[in-house]
Order: structure tokens, then C-alpha cells, then sequence
């Protein structure tokens, strides 16, 4: 009686679905709790459940679920949830993924650190690019792999036992006994992940992390489709995806001018994770028994930041260095000392930066950075070092030429990423890409083979949304820079005791026009920690400020390269989450779109100003 219950409240939520859950990256800003992102959601949903409530502006009203569709978001939460209630379970003991692979991955993970062995048992096939031999070697990750006719009789085994299937009712669990992990699988959907029995709860947060830092969770499309199936509604809808992916790579070849084949991924962090793992495959290939070094800013963006630490967490022979590039560092003459220091142990450097830096939005000296990265180096025994890789996040300005055969860095091995949520697609999907300049091309394969291992290519969506959205995304930086000089310069008359971080005139001129840039307010006290205090309160007055008054437009969001409005975030309590603290910066971060009401926003600015 409670399933068919379930079952009959779930179609109707899908008749009444708020056009925001399929559509938007993240939903309901305006009402978005952090500490309580991964359950006030739910507690709301089943209240409505209960009195059997699906009217469309009660459920648009629920609160944000999770964050940014990497971690979840309303409609996997919903799905996570009817799963639960179906095998009466609790819904954190279920996790969906845009990946088949990569939920295997997380718990191979866990184990690796439990020191506890692994059984994956599965009955007609395993993912596509599953490559057991390359995911022990190049990950780390200790199992065995065992086929069965059917899952009725599973072998006795000392450690995790976890079952993969494919099938066409994703939605669908045989609760087998004697197993922890069950996992459905759908190459066209994604996967689901089951976690059986209270031994195994520990394991929840875990896997829920790797969802955040290396893939994403099934995406809104997809989670709809899997929650029709269920409910008995049966749709299909086709994509052009041949044709769609050739436009976005021949578009990605056209903005960056290099003729290299890109990679195009389900999210920026999913991207970067095939990155990592592609070089750390192409070292151990050809720089066997050697260290490698991932060098990153300690307070760049928290997922880049918190990936590399994940990695060399897993592998022994891999180590993170930190690169100062803010403030009062310079990244040249960071990179100079950190080079020199890897070519002393004779390692292999990995460099992952962001230029314009993040989020103080700096430039380097180019023709410096060139010339600290082509410089020869030589290891204490005399021998040449091995050149480094410098891996470019280019989010902020994707349409700077660096990779061309002409370009600054042509002579520095070079590989550049973009966040698909930013510009790309204007917020439309979270897909990212990646492709190198004709000294890094040969990298790109292995870059190729571990996307394709974690099952992180873009779906066919994201694709037709990057298809569409990315041959005008060039103008749309153009429009969203000039209305960022234009605030910027504003905010410097009228405020002009704030410290603004920003391109200069002559970097714009130079092609970089981001459009973000950050604020620090100006602050007062009888100390450095009343004045930090007061600047930190003041910041969040601020956005608050914009956010009530002009609720259409300015969201509490790290969002950058919308097609409108204005986003306003502090990089310390958003996007360096795990970041150190004494790293973290405390100051405003806002990021301008094409499309927004400048005046309005100069407006409420006066009204701040007035106040303070």
C-alpha cells in the first residue's frame, strides 16, 4: 500500500515539475541553508508527501537540495528518495551518478583506506572502458573481479561484496543477500548506488564526496527519465549527438586556436580529474620510479585544490606542492622556486593554475611565466630535469589565445581547461572541456582513456546545450566585461576607499576581460581582528542587501559567465571550502552577466554606501 503510494505521489510531482529543477545548474538560491543542504530539501519534500501536496508553486518553493548538480540536486534527491522509501531504506543510503564507473571508484576508494578487500561481482558485462588492470595500477585501488551466472548465490567472501548490473529498470533493486553495494547501471542514464545494512553507513559521505570532486550526480534529464520509467511513463527523446559533438569540438578549435581534438566532460572537476590521472598514467609509463609533483595555489578554488589532495592521498608516489600566486606573491617567482626544487629530486612537475588567478583576478608577466616555464633545470646528478606540464584553468577568460603554434605558451607544454557551467553554456549545464597546444597534444590521449574509464563524458544534453550555446559565447564576454568596468568604475567613484581587484585597462586591451572581480570593503577597528570582523560583517550586508532588493537579478551564487543577472559569493565559505584558513580570503566576489539591469544595481550600491 506505502509503494503504490509512493509510486502514485512521484508521477504527479513529475506532472507538476517546477521548469527550475530540470533547467537550472542550482536551484533556489534565494533560499539556500549550507549547513543544511544535504537534508532540508528532503524533510520539506516528505512533509508534502505526507499530505499528499504536489501543487507546482508549494513544490518551487522547496529549499535548494545539495549544490550545483555535482553534489545533487532536487530531482536526484527526489529520485534518491522513492528509491529509499521502495526498499524501506533511509534516502542517504542512495546515491545517483552520471557515471557507471565512477561509484565503483568511491568505494574502492573507501576501501583503500580501510585496508579492507573488495569483491565486484557482475553478471553480463562491466562499464564500457572498465580497465581493472589500469584502475589498480594508475589509481591504486586493491579488488578481484568475479562474473556469476546470476546473483542468487553469492560466494563467501572476507571485505566488500558489491554487485554491478546493467538494466533497463535502473529504479529497480533485488535486495540479494549477503551484499553491501548494489549498483544499477544504464549507459544512457547513469547509475544508481545502494548501500546496504548499518555496517556500511560510514561509507555515505565518502562516496558523496567523490560525487562532488571527480564526477557529478545523474543529471536532471536523466534523473526525469529514470523517474518516469518507474512511475510508467515512457519517453524518449533524441539527440543529434554525433552532430552536436563535432560542433562543440570544431568550435573549441575555432576559440582557441589550435587544431587539437578536445575533451568535453560531464563538469570542470570531472575534467580535471582525467587530467590529473591521464598525466599521472603517461608518468608512470614514462618516467617509471619517479616522483611527480601536482603543484596547485593553496588558495585556489576548493575542488581543485581538494581533488589534487584526494589523489595523492591514494598513491604514494605522488606528492602536492604549493604555489603562492596571490596577493603578495608573484606566480613567476613562485614557479621559478617550485621548479627548481622538483628538478633537485628530479621529479615530474604537474602545474595547475588559473589565470586570471581566483580570486583576486591577477595576471602574470606572459612573457615571464614563458620564460620561467621553458627554462632548462638540471637535477642534483647533472641531468636534464623533466619539463614540466602546466595545466591552465582558463574559466575566467576562455576565450584568451595561449595554445596556438604562435601563442605565448607554443613552446611550453600546455594543457587548458574550461568549467562548462561558466560561459561555455551560460549556466546552462555544468560540462567542461579541455584540449593542449600542439607540444602537450600527445597527452591528450591519456587524457581521452581515463574520461572515458570514469564515465565522465558529457551527456548528450550537455552536448546539444554547448552546441547551441557556444558559438556566441565569445560576444557574451564581450557585453558582460563592458558592464564589469563599467560597475568596477562606478564602485571606485563612489566608494573609492575600497580595495577593488580587477584587470587593468591595458590587460583588457591585451584581450583579458573577465567578468568578476572582487571587492574589499572598508573596514574599521581599534585591531586587525576587529577590523577583519567588521569587513566580514560588512561584506555579507552587502550582498544580503542586493539579494532582497533586487531578487530577480543578484544571487548568493559562486556562479560566473550566466547569460544574466549578477552573482555576488566570499570565495572563503563557498569556493574555498577546503581551503586552509589561513588562506582563505574573506573579501566579496561578484561576477557580472551580459544581461542585467546596471542601474538598478548602482542604485542599491548608493543605498549600501549610505549606510556604512
Amino acid at each position: 500500500m506505502q509503494d503504490s503510494k509512493v509510486v502514485s505521489y512521484i508521477k504527479n510531482v513529475i506532472e507538476n515539475l517546477p521548469t527550475d529543477w530540470l533547467n537550472l545548474t542550482t536551484h533556489r538560491l534565494d533560499i539556500y541553508n549550507e549547513s543544511l543542504a544535504k537534508t532540508e530539501f528532503l524533510q520539506e519534500f516528505e512533509t508534502l508527501f505526507n499530505t499528499n501536496n504536489y501543487n507546482q508553486a508549494v513544490l518551487n518553493e522547496l529549499p535548494t537540495a545539495y549544490d550545483y548538480i555535482r553534489l545533487g540536486h532536487p530531482l536526484s534527491s527526489v529520485l534518491e528518495w522513492t528509491i529509499a522509501n521502495l526498499n524501506h531504506i533511509k534516502s542517504e543510503q542512495v546515491i545517483s551518478f552520471s557515471s557507471v564507473t565512477t561509484p565503483i571508484l568511491a568505494i574502492l576508494r573507501k576501501n583503500l583506506f580501510a585496508k579492507k578487500n573488495t569483491l565486484l561481482l557482475y553478471k553480463n558485462e562491466l562499464p564500457k572502458h572498465f580497465d581493472v588492470d589500469t584502475i589498480q595500477k594508475v589509481y591504486g585501488y586493491n579488488f578481484e573481479v568475479q562474473q556469476v551466472a546470476d546473483f542468487n548465490t553469492i560466494p563467501e567472501f572476507e571485505g566488500s561484496t558489491v554487485i554491478y548490473s546493467e538494466q533497463e529498470q535502473i529504479c529497480h533493486f533485488d535486495l540479494t543477500p549477503n551484499v553491501d553495494f548494489v549498483i544499477n547501471a544504464s549507459p544512457n542514464l547513469g547509475s544508481i548506488l545502494l548501500i546496504k545494512g548499518e555496517e556500511n553507513k560510514d561509507y555515505i559521505s565518502e562516496i558523496q564526496h567523490v560525487r562532488r570532486r571527480e564526477t557529478i550526480a545523474m543529471t536532471p534529464i536523466n534523473t526525469l527519465i529514470a523517474l518516469q520509467q518507474l512511475t510508467g511513463i515512457f519517453t524518449h527523446t533524441q539527440y543529434n549527438t554525433t552532430e552536436n559533438k563535432s560542433k562543440v569540438i570544431d568550435t573549441i578549435k575555432e576559440i582557441t586556436g589550435v587544431n587539437t581534438t578536445a575533451v568535453v566532460g560531464s563538469s570542470g572537476l570531472s575534467i580535471q580529474y582525467a587530467i590529473v590521472m591521464g598525466l599521472i598514467d603517461h608518468a608512470m609509463e614514462n618516467h617509471a620510479g619517479k616522483s611527480i609533483k601536482i603543484i596547485v595555489p593553496p588558495n585556489c578554488y576548493g575542488g581543485t585544490n581538494d581533488q589534487a589532495r584526494r589523489v595523492v592521498a591514494c598513491l604514494p608516489q605522488v606528492d602536492v606542492m604549493d604555489l603562492p600566486v596571490d596577493g603578495d606573491n608573484d606566480m613567476v617567482k613562485s614557479i621559478d622556486i617550485v621548479l627548481n626544487k622538483v628538478a633537485e629530486e628530479n621529479a615530474v612537475p604537474y602545474i595547475i593554475a588559473e589565470i586570471p588567478t581566483n580570486p583576486r583576478v591577477e595576471v602574470p608577466d606572459l612573457i615571464q611565466l614563458k620564460e620561467v616555464l621553458s627554462k632548462q633545470r638540471t637535477t642534483t646528478l647533472g641531468e636534464l630535469a623533466i619539463e614540466p606540464v602546466f595545466i591552465l584553468d582558463q574559466t575566467f577568460c576562455p576565450n584568451v589565445h595561449f595554445l596556438g603554434d604562435q601563442d605565448m605558451l607554443a613552446s611550453v607544454q600546455t594543457i587548458a581547461y574550461v568549467s562548462g557551467s561558466k560561459f561555455p553554456s551560460g549556466g546552462k549545464c555544468t560540462a567542461g572541456y579541455c584540449t593542449a597546444n600542439t607540444k602537450a597534444a600527445p597527452l591528450m590521449d591519456k587524457i581521452a582513456k581515463h574520461i572515458q574509464l570514469c564515465d565522465n563524458e558529457a551527456t548528450e544534453l550537455q552536448l546539444e546545450i554547448l552546441a547551441e550555446q557556444m558559438p556566441s559565447m565569445n560576444q557574451r564576454i564581450h557585453d558582460a566585461y563592458n558592464n564589469t568596468r563599467e560597475f568596477v568604475s562606478f564602485i571606485e567613484k563612489e566608494l573609492p576607499e575600497a580595495k577593488i581587484n580587477f584587470v587593468s585597462e591595458e590587460l583588457a586591451k591585451q584581450g583579458f576581460t573577465p567578468s568578476v572581480f572582487s571587492l574589499d570593503l572598508p573596514t574599521k577597528g581599534n585591531s586587525d581582528e576587529e577590523r577583519e570582523i567588521y569587513k566580514r560583517a560588512l561584506n555579507l550586508k552587502l550582498i544580503n542587501l542586493m539579494i532582497s532588493e533586487i531578487p530577480d537579478e543578484s544571487k548568493y551564487c559562486v556562479s560566473y559567465g550566466q547569460l544574466k543577472g549578477c552573482y555576488w559569493t566570499i570565495p572563503a565559505t563557498s569556493t574555498q571550502g577546503t581551503t586552509k584558513e589561513s588562506d582563505k580570503d574573506y573579501i566579496a566576489r561578484v561576477a557580472i552577466s551580459p544581461k542585467i539591469d546596471l542601474e538598478l544595481h548602482k542604485k542599491v550600491f548608493l543605498d549600501f554606501i549610505k549606510h556604512i
